[in-house]
């Protein structure tokens, strides 16, 4: 019997929550190119639970995360693994864009409420309050930093049109994600992202 494929689209400089069971699948994609996706995930079973940038990081012992690798949480259990990559190129150093970064970055007099601002309305009915976001992993966010001086570039995305990242659920959660809203991630323009999730049962 085949497993139940859920779709949905993201509108640019928006974001969307929902849950995943253990064993499921989401894919990431990116329908037009040049468009980076905030992901966050939570354990359903213990929310203070979720994704970690720097133990995910640490224990990899680099920066570029692709197939193959898992992402840990803040307690060092793995909540999610890249079982397939079409780019290879993804940031999570980065936090989530909030109207705050468009204040001190970009000089916004009446800012966006960015991707923490997204994230935050959609997890709010599952009781993610604002202050528990981390880092998010930012699917498809290109990141140079200078190996000598430690200096961070953002650059356009490498995505291109149809590009994607398949995430497997090690357990239960509940995950946030987003359309990015911030100029300088998507090369200066906004387009939507599209997600699918595969079922396990």
């Amino acid at each position: 019997m085949p497993r139940e494929t859920v779709r949905g689209e993201i509108p640019p400089r928006s974001g969307t929550a929902f849950t995943l069971d253990k064993g499921d699948r989401l894919r990431v994609i990116d329908p037009e190119g040049e468009q980076v996706a905030d992901l966050l995930a939570f354990a359903r079973a213990d929310l203070d639970e979720v994704i970690s940038s720097g133990r995910t990081l640490d224990y990899a012992s680099r920066i570029y995360l692709t197939t193959g690798d898992p992402i840990y949480s803040n307690r060092s259990t793995v909540l999610l693994r890249i079982v397939e990559d079409t780019v290879g190129r993804h940031d999570f150093l980065l936090t989530p864009c909030s109207a705050d970064t468009f204040r001190i970055i970009y000089g916004d007099e009446a800012p966006h409420r960015g991707c923490f601002g997204n994230l935050a309305a959609a997890l709010a009915p599952y009781g993610i309050a604002p202050d528990r976001i981390p880092v998010a992993f930012n699917v498809f966010m290109n990141v140079v930093v200078d190996g000598t001086t430690g200096a961070l570039r953002v650059e356009a995305p490498l995505s291109r049109a149809g590009d994607s990242v398949t995430f497997l659920a090690e357990t239960d959660l509940v995950i946030g994600l987003t359309a990015c809203s911030a100029l300088q991630s998507n090369n200066y323009a906004f387009k939507p992202i599209r997600y699918e999730i595969e079922r396990a049962a």
